[in-house]
């Protein structure tokens, strides 16, 4: 896992923007202490708290026994349940074989009968004709119903659960559907490794969940969003709090302030919270993934 380094006064506050960073808690976590603040005179500190940390690694299960207790359920039911269904879909096989073998005798005695005049009647009205075709009729898959919502929820909720399962985590996911706006909800214990450093893996995971209900259904007009044991609202109530701290200094000191790369999202947050601040402004710069905001006296 990606390691994480923040420096602060003390060590609780170096761990807690660690936490922060990560997007966990502090029992999903792993910290090394870099350097310790140096006990000065009269009890004053001298010098920073340095650590790093990241995202504390799940041991992942055998594939094998994860997939042992799908399989062991009702395997004896099924064997039997296929073994009666071959057999009735070999009978019907042979069935409609015979069929098609009699009417297919009783088709050529007919053409043998009324050959000639069919042969006359067919050279006259079998003309070759062209029909113009309208564009709905050449192109049917323009025809397809629209995806619903549901359709696209349930497809997603499926992805993450396949997902958490391969990572061998106990999880479950819960769907919100507020007309187009799509939300899944992952709750269960030892979720960090779905959220990496700075919410980087849950990105992906939302980014994959979205092409894989687009491969099954088609495109659709549906905004998804996947958040993983309440990380981002934590995350979203950490950058509101960075954005007016980092604008307090921006206000006292006259100097403007380049950011951290962020997503586009995390940058919405940033810019929400400055436009409501006194004195400062905010632009973004760059091109993604670097893309930043610059935070600057207004």
């Amino acid at each position: 896992m990606e390691w994480v380094e923040t420096t602060a006064k003390s060590l609780d506050e170096a761990r807690e923007q660690a936490l922060d960073q990560l997007g966990v808690g502090i029992d999903d976590a792993e910290f090394e202490v870099l350097e310790e603040p140096k006990q000065g005179l009269f009890g004053r500190t001298r010098g920073t708290a340095r650590l790093r940390a990241r995202v504390r690694p799940t041991p992942v299960r055998p594939k094998q026994d994860r997939r042992r207790r799908r399989n062991d359920r009702g395997r004896n039911g099924k064997q039997d349940a296929a073994q009666q269904a071959t057999k009735q879909s070999t009978n019907q096989s042979k069935g409609r074989q015979a069929q098609t073998e009699q009417s297919n005798k009783q088709t050529t005695n007919q053409q043998k009968q009324g050959g000639g005049k069919r042969q006359s009647a067919s050279r006259t009205n079998t003309e070759p004709k062209v029909v113009a075709m309208s564009n709905d009729q050449q192109s049917p898959a323009d025809d397809r119903p629209a995806v619903s919502p549901d359709e696209v929820g349930a497809a997603a909720v499926r992805f993450v659960d396949g997902l958490t399962e391969a990572f061998g985590v106990d999880a479950t996911s819960t769907l919100q559907i507020d007309g187009t706006e799509l939300d899944v909800a992952v709750s269960g214990a030892e979720l960090g490794l779905l959220v990496g450093p700075g919410g980087r893996t849950l990105n992906a995971v939302q980014d994959l969940a979205r092409v894989a209900s687009q491969r099954r259904l088609g495109d659709h007009d549906t905004r998804l969003r996947i958040d993983v044991a309440g990380y981002r609202a934590r995350r979203e109530e950490a950058l509101e709090r960075f954005a007016r701290d980092v604008a307090g200094q921006v206000r006292s000191s006259g100097v403007a302030r380049s950011l951290e790369p962020m997503t586009s999202a995390d940058r919405k947050v940033i810019h929400d919270v400055l436009n409501d601040e006194d004195g400062v402004q905010s632009r973004s710069e760059g091109e993604d993934p670097q893309r930043r905001i610059v935070v600057d006296v207004a």
